[in-house]
């Protein structure tokens, strides 16, 4: 989990690394996020999802959904299907500036890898809730955490394609090691009962 989370970290680092403060306020098209909102999107949902686990309550045996685990990561990279921002997640310009809103990840980022650096307990014996999944346990509330910026750079590379006629996205995006790729529109149908 640590090395997902450091992934995550260093890919929204590189994304944004030499995208000027115009560049990163310049929206792509209507109903298009700039760089800096998605940037104050995965900060906002870091802080969000990290409550989540901090609210979270303890069950007496592991709540362990193994075909949900397998189906986070692929789902949470998947950028051929949109997926609607529920209102915790949306940006409403709490940065004015892509350098705050870098540094407010890192430093909830860093917060997130304290947390799991310092845990000794089965995070899977922990429920809490998600805006779109429901009931879920706290390891999967960390694959999220861990998955989600990835998923944003992806988004990002695409603003910045956007931005330069003839520019290929670069390519900063890479599948955190050992993921599983299974069918992706199962996540959704996982729930616990």
């Amino acid at each position: 989990m640590l090395a997902w989370l450091e992934q995550g970290r260093d890919a929204l680092k590189a994304a944004v690394d030499g995208v000027s403060e115009e560049e990163a306020a310049r929206v792509p098209a209507p109903g298009r996020w700039s760089v800096l909102e998605c940037v104050e999107h995965i900060a906002i949902v870091e802080d969000y999802l990290y409550g989540q686990i901090v609210v979270s309550t303890a069950v007496a045996e592991p709540v362990i959904n193994a075909l949900r685990e397998s189906l986070i990561p692929v789902r949470g990279l998947d950028r051929t299907r949109r997926i609607e921002c529920p209102a915790e997640g949306l940006p409403a310009g709490r940065f004015k500036t892509l350098a705050a809103a870098i540094a407010h990840f890192l430093e909830s980022r860093e917060r997130t890898i304290a947390l799991v650096a310092a845990n000794r307990e089965d995070l899977r014996a922990r429920i809490t809730t998600h805006p779109l999944l429901g009931t879920v346990n706290c390891y999967e509330t960390l694959m999220m955490i861990a998955v989600h910026p990835l998923r944003h750079v992806g988004q990002i590379e695409e603003i910045e394609a956007a931005h330069s006629p003839g520019a290929e996205a670069r390519t900063l995006r890479s599948e955190p090691s050992g993921l599983p790729l299974t069918d992706v529109d199962l996540v959704r149908q996982t729930r616990y009962t």
